[in-house]
């Protein structure tokens, strides 16, 4: 009996030890930290979207810890409101406001533009947040692939029509959410909606280097207007966007793989950093067309620096979202 106990004790051990490895590398992968809580955002008023849940709820839990008045711009209005109680409560400041903007529609996105500017007649900073990762194929409700539709094209639309707002509250800040993914993603001219062939991680990564591209020329456009606009990796974090991803969805996966995966995952809170950095900190106020990941600057991808590919994209995100002509269809 006592050698069982020894060999019980033993093991007990070595699992605790493995935790505890685990841990200290968990907390090691979380990455650089905004540190500067001398940084204020009082009065300044701030749209993030996709921000109910996961890096966007923590960037706004951030944003109203310093002071923002901020509008959380969401699909489902129901865990919105669960979020903006939670961030109230936390933050003790009741100016964070639930707003349906639905990035799968540009109808709805145009109706968020008007209500938004019937109530403010300012915008400091714009954080395009939300996204998904690597769904089944699926179209808006304009006909674009899903994946680029809500990553790229909606957020296109949002920016282009706040983009009077914010050039009126100048200095103010435009922050893009891509990914490392975006090193390989490739922007497919001849098939861009996936119509031909479709592959939800080269979907992606398209939606991700597409992002980048969108900055970059963004940020030339507004030069000299005070505008800045940046765009971020926020590192892999471990939030719903992976519910589609079968390495971490499925009963064997989450009791065999996962835990080995862990250690190596942002939390929420860690994954928001950067999003508060490229908005907050006063040393950026007029850096613009720059890439960010752990609160530093970071080169992007040779294909996401092609200027003659962004302005491409360009015209055609004008076309396919209406942008010019108040229109939107894919052909």
């Amino acid at each position: 009996m006592s050698i069982f106990r020894n060999k019980l004790v033993l093991g007990m051990s070595a699992v605790g030890t493995v935790a505890g490895c685990g841990a200290l590398l968990k907390d090691y992968m979380q990455g650089a930290r905004f540190e500067r809580k001398d940084v204020r955002a009082d009065g300044k008023v701030v749209i993030v979207t996709g921000s109910n849940t996961g890096i966007g709820k923590e960037t706004v839990m951030g944003l109203a810890g310093r002071g923002a008045h901020v509008y959380m711009a969401c699909r489902d209005m129901d865990k919105c409101e669960e979020a903006r109680k939670d961030i109230v409560l936390e933050t003790k400041n009741p100016n964070v406001y639930c707003r349906e903007c639905d990035l799968s529609s540009l109808q709805s996105v145009r109706k968020f533009v008007k209500q938004f500017k019937t109530e403010q007649n300012r915008l400091d900073i714009l954080i395009n947040n939300a996204g998904v990762m690597r769904c089944p194929r699926s179209l808006t409700a304009e006909g674009i692939e899903l994946q680029l539709g809500v990553n790229h094209m909606g957020h296109f639309l949002l920016t282009n029509l706040l983009l009077d707002l914010l050039k009126l509250s100048a200095p103010s800040r435009i922050v893009v959410l891509s990914s490392i993914a975006h090193t390989r993603g490739k922007i497919n001219a001849e098939d861009l909606n996936s119509t031909k062939k479709y592959d939800p991680a080269e979907a992606y990564e398209q939606s991700k280097l597409a992002n980048v591209l969108f900055a970059r020329e963004l940020a030339r456009r507004l030069e000299g207007t005070g505008v800045t606009v940046n765009a971020l990796h926020p590192g892999v974090v471990d939030t719903e966007l992976m519910r589609h991803m079968g390495l971490f969805n499925s009963w064997f996966s989450s009791f065999l793989i996962k835990p080995f995966v862990w250690p190596f995952l942002k939390s929420p809170i860690s994954g928001a950093q950067t999003s508060l950095y490229a908005a907050l900190d006063p040393s950026l106020e007029k850096v613009s067309g720059q890439y960010f990941s752990d609160c530093a600057p970071k080169d992007v991808a040779e294909q996401a620096k092609d200027d003659r590919l962004a302005k491409w994209l360009w015209a055609v995100s004008e076309k396919w979202t209406g942008t010019l002509t108040g229109t939107a269809a894919v052909s």
